[in-house]
């Protein structure tokens, strides 16, 4: 099953494009991060210069490990959701459960040690560049230099083939405990179904937030800039939560929506409706990156803003631990911008792309190309706002508390426009991406497209 796996890859490189690059952009994130401690070691560092680089390869780096094992996860789970016909072909030809999940594992493997190979190199470009940023800002003295060595380099190949082995048997157990008949079904349609484990994933992380927001209210109340320790982590514990929780959410949205859809979009209402009732999996995906994007970049900005505005009205002037704090919090959201909006990209594209034979029949069935691009973009719409909803909540757990324990107030500091900016990015990469591939796949000849 392993040769199966290689060769899979070679002939269908297409549908793993967005799970090789999660994988590899979040083996380069790993790495720079990592090889912190390496240059924590070889430079000599000591005092607040060794605490920086450390808090950088630890505290950045263990987020931005959480959100790659979470951006592989989804991109396989949709790959392999995507591929449920020739799974259930392979079982009625006798392939075992065993059998299947060696060949996705074999497959996420080859993808993880060939993605982390190659993100080496922009892995130790962007460790430089973080340095850089360091040595300008002060926080570590000009003369350590920049050195990649085992930490970064173990972390980032080892973290990347563990995540995305386990991700592949997260996604394998899923495509291989149905019957054929069930596997042939769910070829058709894509209604994912909330499982109990994720359920539970999603309770504990929610759970998690509110224990973070709760004790920066109480515990942490009066403590200064102490409290974004336990603030700083509430929305992303929330955004991954409500993310876990992103089926569910999808389909109570398309309930909501079908009527005023229908009434307002005419015919392409009518197509985006039909479309989110049944490909539920491959839309929550979607939704996941929006969430994640949205409630980690606003909770992270809006949260630097307030502690700004604190020390401003205290008349303080900040010190270096405080641009160490700083610089970490705009480290963390360009990370988390970067990345969320790299997979929102991936994601749309692999999905979007896999419903050339959809778009064909529909196309047959009588609807204009014109009206097939109109339901994409009303998908895309109600996408857009669904993220941005579900990313705004997430960030209420970051910002009201800190607000309450830092300043005495719920309502944040910083400008209104922060917001819009973030909402708007958002509304693009969602909108721009999605129909940018359908108009490139609704060139195919509709008999053609329904035929492959």
């Amino acid at each position: 099953m392993f040769g199966l796996a290689m060769r899979s890859l070679r002939k269908r490189a297409s549908a793993f494009t967005a799970s090789f690059l999660s994988m590899f952009l979040g083996s380069a994130i790993i790495m720079a991060f990592a090889s912190m401690l390496d240059t924590a070691s070889a430079g000599g560092a000591t005092g607040p210069a060794e605490e920086t680089l450390s808090t950088m390869a630890i505290v950045v780096g263990g987020w931005g490990l959480l959100l790659v094992v979470f951006a592989v996860t989804s991109t396989l789970t949709l790959s392999v959701r995507q591929r449920a016909a020739e799974m259930a072909l392979l079982k009625s030809v006798g392939a075992t459960p065993g059998q299947l999940s060696r060949m996705i594992v074999g497959e996420a493997a080859g993808l993880a040690v060939a993605a982390a190979l190659l993100g080496i190199v922009p892995g130790m470009l962007l460790g430089r560049g973080l340095l850089g940023l360091l040595h300008d800002t002060g926080q570590v003295p000009g003369d350590i230099g920049y050195s990649f060595g085992s930490a970064g380099l173990s972390m980032g190949v080892g973290v990347t083939l563990v995540s995305a082995v386990a991700a592949a048997l997260i996604s394998a157990r899923r495509a291989t405990r149905v019957r054929v008949a069930e596997s042939m079904a769910a070829a058709a349609t894509d209604r994912a179904k909330l499982g109990r484990k994720r359920i539970v994933f999603a309770v504990v992380f929610l759970f998690l937030a509110l224990d973070e927001a709760i004790v920066t209210v109480t515990v942490m109340d009066g403590e200064g800039s102490n409290a974004m320790m336990t603030s700083g982590q509430a929305d992303i514990f929330a955004a991954i939560g409500l993310a876990l929780l992103a089926p569910a959410i999808v389909r109570r949205v398309t309930a909501l929506l079908a009527r005023p859809l229908r009434a307002l979009g005419g015919p392409s209402g009518d197509l985006a409706i039909s479309t989110m009732r049944n490909r539920t999996g491959a839309l929550a995906s979607a939704v996941s990156p929006v969430i994640l994007f949205v409630g980690i970049a606003v909770g992270t900005v809006y949260l630097q803003a307030t502690e700004n505005a604190a020390m401003d009205a205290a008349g303080l002037t900040k010190s270096a631990e405080d641009k160490s704090i700083e610089t970490l919090n705009f480290v963390v959201t360009g990370m988390v911008v970067l990345f969320a909006a790299i997979m929102l990209v991936n994601t749309l594209i692999a999905a979007t792309a896999h419903r050339r034979r959809e778009f064909g029949q529909t196309r047959l069935a009588g609807a204009t190309p014109r009206q097939v691009l109109g339901a994409v973009a009303v998908e895309s719409v109600v996408l857009t706002v669904t993220g941005v909803v579900c990313g705004t909540v997430a960030s209420v757990f970051t910002i009201v508390p800190f607000g309450l324990a830092r300043r005495d107030s719920a309502t944040p500091d910083g400008s209104v426009w922060i917001y819009v900016a973030v909402v708007a990015l958002a509304a693009v990469l969602t909108g721009a991406t999605a129909c940018g591939t359908t108009r490139r796949t609704i060139r195919v000849p509709a008999v053609e497209a329904a035929l492959r």
